[in-house]
């Protein structure tokens, strides 16, 4: 089988998109598939294309894998318009390298979000006779709106809606990461395909025994509860609830580090200073090979959102869990009977900064109830989410839809 990917996210960038599409179109190819992919030059989250790329086009082999890239207008910012013209900078680039040089392929997998790719998956689809798989990793619009950036009202919400809908139904199949978007999908097609391609880990690479991140070598952590956060320092992720817990936890010994990068931090950053919260400690992004060894070094992994988003399951879930570390969950929904339903960690609501702050001491002050949230966490992931067998599936899944054509 050959399988193209669209998608505007891919290494040497980090991030849950990149992670899980790479370690798919990794092991797809382990197994003696071909996968192509057409993304964009690296950009994220920075805004600033990566040394060593650049250009109008070019193409690597990255792990076995034949990677195209193409230019697009790359941005971290904040405003509408910018990111709107950074998307479809990348869905015009996309249309025009991916008619010229994109081989055939068996199928064709296009990412969602952004939404607007789905333009170009639908074109490169057929003009290349290729079925069109729809993986939708966030439901769009309806993250936006809950995260009050759009209104439900506004002619944008309903034309977003109708383009997902129309999206959908263009497709051969879809697929969701998460049970909330297959649900979603299902509801909206009902006479589609829909497949739920979950979310998962690497847990030959994500366990308590990795190497350890050094903290200590830096002078931090010493006799002290470590909290990490890894991952993007956006909007979504609602880090602002963490300084808010921290300020009611000055007293205790307990540092938050918070590794990452994007639209927030700077802001982050400055409102940390600003109320002196010497435990709360930023870092650099980190490559995703660093990635297991903070959280073996850790105590807690901290994994928040700012507020419950249909169909969003963050892929820190699984890693903190095959680490074998406990959580602590800010989020409703689908993460919290996650983490709820395996006894891997604490579970508070977004906003609650008491309850956060609670569940901190409560963790911090008891080691044995750590390692057992811990041990349920790595024994569930082994269970349900280990990414070697969410892969097989869905190479089976495939093979059967394709006979059944």
């Amino acid at each position: 089988m050959h399988l193209a990917i669209l998608t505007q996210y891919y290494p040497p960038e980090i991030g849950a998109p990149q992670k899980r599409l790479s370690e798919l179109a990794e092991r797809l190819v382990s197994r003696g598939h071909e996968v192509t992919v057409l993304t964009a030059m690296p950009n994220y989250p920075t805004g600033k294309v990566y040394p060593g790329y650049g250009g109008i086009w070019s193409k690597e082999i990255r792990n076995g894998v034949s990677v195209q890239r193409v230019c697009m207008y790359p941005s971290n910012s904040t405003r509408t318009i910018a990111r709107l013209l950074s998307a479809f900078s990348f869905v015009f680039s996309s249309m025009i390298a991916g008619t010229l040089l994109l081989p055939r392929a068996d199928v064709l997998l296009v990412e969602s979000p952004p939404l607007f790719l789905g333009l170009s998956g639908w074109w490169l689809s057929r003009i290349k006779r290729m079925p069109l798989i729809v993986n939708v990793s966030d439901l769009w619009p309806e993250t936006v709106a809950a995260l009050g950036r759009l209104d439900r009202r506004s002619l944008v919400f309903r034309l977003g809606v109708r383009l997902e809908n129309w999206l959908y139904r263009s497709a051969w199949m879809v697929t969701g990461q998460a049970r909330g978007i297959v649900d979603h999908v299902a509801a909206v097609v009902p006479d589609k395909p829909v497949y739920h391609l979950s979310n998962g880990v690497d847990t030959q690479i994500f366990r308590a025994d990795a190497p350890k991140y050094a903290f200590a070598e830096k002078g931090e952590g010493r006799g002290e509860c470590l909290i990490a956060y890894c991952g993007l320092h956006g909007v979504a992720q609602g880090l602002d609830q963490v300084l808010d817990a921290a300020e009611l936890l000055r007293d205790l010994p307990v540092t938050f580090h918070l590794f990452g990068d994007g639209a927030e931090k700077s802001a982050l950053v400055a409102s940390a200073a600003k109320r002196d919260l010497t435990r709360v400690r930023f870092h650099d992004a980190v490559s995703a090979d660093t990635v297991p060894g903070i959280l073996a070094a850790t105590d807690i992994a901290l994994v928040p959102l700012k507020t419950t988003i249909p169909g969003a399951v963050p892929s820190k879930v699984y890693e903190a869990m095959a680490a074998s570390r406990a959580v602590i969950l800010v989020a409703d929904g689908e993460p919290a009977e996650i983490v709820r339903e395996n006894t891997a960690g604490l579970v508070v609501s977004p906003g609650d900064i008491d309850g956060l702050a609670d569940a901190v001491r409560r963790l911090a002050a008891d080691p044995a109830l750590r390692a057992r949230l811990g041990t349920n966490g790595r024994a569930a992931v082994e269970r349900h989410y280990s990414r070697d067998t969410i892969v097989s599936h869905f190479i089976t899944h495939l093979t059967a839809a394709f006979r059944l054509q």
